[in-house]
């Protein structure tokens, strides 16, 4: 089976950590923080970027670190743990591994496994985070804190590594302030896991998983292209995930080449989406074109002006927002009254927003009196890319992250982000490094109350990727089919990056 194939393939790992124990860490500026968050993480606040340099063999004490997996699945959190593992066996033989089962909780109440060889070598190169579990536990009250801290130091844990998104690395950014001021001696470092692509900074430039995702939903879609252009009868729209930003939908878009992909960033309204693809059917079906291809990221709701507004308003509408509701249909007036997730967010993956746009559309098009054909199916890819077996790139990566985490501890660096950067160039010549976690830091407003957050990346509307969108998708059925993962063969095919990290001139 391909699985148990892809257990015997060795990551390719950066020259610069050709000999882990020849590489420091050199100081660079330190990123500007805010006030505010000055005073809330007075202990980490002024920490330098660091990047990975070689240098003089050092000898390293055996360290007991522990990890856990945080949030939703992305491929590529196993080579994190065997990064993690094979870089402590490296820089020292008596070093030991512990992963936190089921989330954070885990490490609130103690739970924990030891990771021996045996254990984690069946979950090289393979996706989903089974060996450990995950979960969306919190750890911010004062209880779950101190929990936390006994965990630590009952364990006698040297570093803690928290692999998760960006709520989860402000997690990280809490428990490395709190053990300071506690005097725990337990360093954290987070590193960047999300499918969304939305932890994207100076120095990391897409974060693990999103590689793999995009091709998986990029071969479901291609698949679709084809089918519409053999039957030339159905309109698919396709929702795809991305909670907030509309970075998987592009690069989706940048693979398989729809007729449209709207991008929530565009901040346009209903009436003016449902106007835009009213007119693009028109014109499509007087060129005999009665089928196409639309995709939509899952979390274009709440950057309709109007339905933004009605979200934030959901619990006590202003006259305009009841207007607006008033005209949803039943079913999406109940997917948005569902539970909202932990952090009190609209659970927009419930809604379906497909099939809303497909409703605006139908009946716009009868106000039009258009007299061509137009039959919609909704599709909505979400799960299906958060656990498959991770490409090439996002192996590589993953393990090189948690090599830089091990790394990172055992230099005594406490609340960073591991990086690799360079991403675009083979993985021999990617670079690695921390950037401090409050440095990320902002502040935004989270169940009515102001919190430390790392602000989510959105789509440059200004950036290359986006200026990649092609206006004669609309027309020429240039579909794309980029097939499924490839992990044997031509390195162009087995190792290529995200589109949306590439420049003008590569993509």
């Amino acid at each position: 089976m391909l699985s148990q194939a892809r257990r015997s393939y060795k990551p390719t790992t950066p020259q610069l950590l050709a000999d882990l124990k020849a590489v420091a860490f050199e100081a660079k500026e330190t990123p500007p923080i805010q006030d505010e968050i000055q005073r809330l993480f007075p202990k980490t606040f002024r920490q330098s970027l660091a990047l990975g340099k070689k240098s003089q063999p050092q000898v390293f004490p055996a360290l007991k670190i522990g990890a856990v997996f945080s949030g939703g699945q992305a491929s590529g959190g196993h080579n994190v743990i065997t990064g993690l593992f094979d870089a402590l066996q490296a820089l020292s033989p008596g070093s030991s591994l512990l992963g936190f089962l089921d989330g954070p909780s885990g490490i609130v109440s103690g739970k924990s496994i030891e990771l021996s060889a045996e254990r984690i070598n069946p979950y090289r190169n393979q996706g989903g985070f089974d060996l450990l579990g995950s979960g969306r536990t919190k750890i911010e009250t004062p209880e779950q804190l101190q929990s936390t801290l006994a965990t630590a130091q009952k364990l006698n844990l040297d570093g803690l590594v928290v692999i998760g998104g960006d709520d989860s690395n402000t997690n990280a950014a809490v428990i490395a302030e709190y053990f300071l001021q506690n005097g725990c001696q337990t360093k954290v470092v987070g590193v960047p896991k999300t499918i969304d692509g939305d932890l994207q900074n100076a120095h990391v430039a897409i974060s693990f998983g999103f590689d793999t995702a995009t091709k998986i939903y990029a071969e479901l879609i291609g698949n679709i292209g084809r089918d519409a252009l053999s039957a030339k009868k159905y309109y698919h729209f396709i929702k795809l995930m991305g909670r907030s930003a509309s970075h998987i939908a592009l690069e989706c878009a940048l693979k398989t080449h729809p007729n449209a992909v709207l991008i929530s960033e565009e901040r346009k309204t209903l009436a003016q989406i449902t106007s835009t693809l009213c007119d693009l059917i028109i014109k499509r079906a007087s060129h005999n074109k009665n089928y196409g291809l639309i995709l939509i990221p899952e979390g274009i709701l709440e950057f309709m002006p109007e339905m933004g507004t009605l979200i934030q308003e959901i619990n006590q509408l202003s006259p305009a927002s009841k207007a607006v509701w008033d005209s949803l249909p039943e079913r999406v007036q109940n997917q948005l009254l569902l539970d909202k997730d932990p952090h009190g967010n609209v659970n927009l993956s419930a809604v379906e927003t497909e099939l809303l746009i497909i409703e605006s559309v139908t009946e716009e098009l009868k106000k039009r009196n258009f007299a061509g054909k137009f039959s919609a199916l909704p599709h909505f890819f979400g799960y299906e890319g958060r656990a498959g077996l991770p490409s090439n790139f996002d192996a590589n990566y993953c393990y090189a992250l948690g090599q830089t985490a091990a790394l990172l501890i055992a230099h005594g660096l406490t609340s960073y982000m591991a990086f690799v950067s360079n991403l675009t160039r083979p993985p021999s010549a990617w670079t690695v490094g921390g950037v401090p976690l409050a440095s990320l830091l902002d502040l935004e407003e989270r169940k009515g109350k102001l919190k430390p957050v790392i602000a989510k990346a959105y789509v440059d509307l200004k950036g290359p990727a986006y200026h990649k969108l092609s206006p004669d998708w609309a027309l020429t059925d240039d579909y794309q089919c980029p097939g499924p993962i490839q992990f044997f063969g031509d390195p162009a095919l087995t190792d290529s990056v995200p589109a949306i990290l590439l420049n003008d001139k590569n993509l």
